[in-house]
């Protein structure tokens, strides 16, 4: 049983190093220069499959897509015109750590908050970050609606982002919260989220934002257009948002 776990570790490592060129190359097309940034993403891609044995981290095991359907469909939020350097981010649902993790690791001096509900998947991104080298990330076991009320996350980001399956009324619920005035909600979304964004405006606005145009990027080598939704923080979240869960479930804004 031993040498076959070995053997799975070794096949699930040797096939994230043979993606290296694959990952240089989106983010060459991307126009992201990190030293070290395209090893360290396979890395991390290599430590994500193997634990995915154990543990319930991605429905996407082939490691191709891994490269492009995580590591380069992240990277290309650093390209959507944002000014990522020396700013705080919260990445509300982080999950296996995306796209908080991705684009810490491609712009260092950033300050990464990891949120999730899930204490074994933090868990499991606190070793990330130390097999990685990587400071100033705080892994945070924590309920999204319940953190955004304490005083030091609340109003305190530059940026959220999420990347969570949920309406973007409920996303942004939960996450413009934690963003400071004159920062950025940024919610990963498919293209054919007009509707969804049209029915959320009314809730942004309620929470203290404002929606700026739509950013549609292509991921690398792919054909596969996705969207980011940019929202403004205008003005503070009135108190009492974000409301429980099941509420904000049941009853969207």
């Amino acid at each position: 049983m031993t040498d076959e776990k070995n053997t799975t570790q070794t096949s699930t490592s040797l096939s994230l190093e043979a993606q290296l060129p694959r990952i240089q190359q989106g983010l060459d097309t991307l126009g992201i220069h990190t030293p070290g940034g395209a090893q360290a993403l396979a890395q991390y891609g290599a430590m994500l499959l193997e634990q995915n044995q154990v543990m319930n981290l991605t429905a996407i095991t082939d490691p191709d897509q891994v490269v492009d359907l995580h590591f380069l469909d992240c990277a290309a939020l650093l390209t959507i015109g944002e000014d990522f350097k020396d700013k705080t981010l919260i990445d509300v649902g982080t999950g296996a750590g995306f796209p908080g993790m991705p684009l810490k690791i491609l712009e260092p001096t950033l300050k990464v908050t990891l949120l999730d509900s899930l204490g074994k998947r933090v868990n499991w991104l606190e070793s990330i970050c130390k097999a990685l080298s990587l400071d100033e990330v705080a892994c945070l076991h924590a309920r999204g609606e319940e953190q955004a009320h304490q005083e030091g996350f609340r109003d305190s980001f530059d940026f959220a982002v999420s990347r969570a399956v949920a309406s973007l009324e409920v996303l942004s619920e939960l996450c413009l919260p934690y963003v400071k005035v004159g920062g950025k909600f940024l919610a990963m979304k498919s293209v054919d989220s007009a509707d969804e964004v049209d029915r959320a405006a009314r809730a942004i606005a309620k929470l203290g934002g404002r929606l700026l145009p739509r950013v549609d990027y292509e991921i690398p080598g792919t054909g596969v257009t996705h969207r980011v939704v940019v929202v403004e923080k205008i003005s503070h979240t009135p108190k009492g948002y974000p409301r429980r869960w099941a509420r904000m479930q049941k009853t969207p804004l």
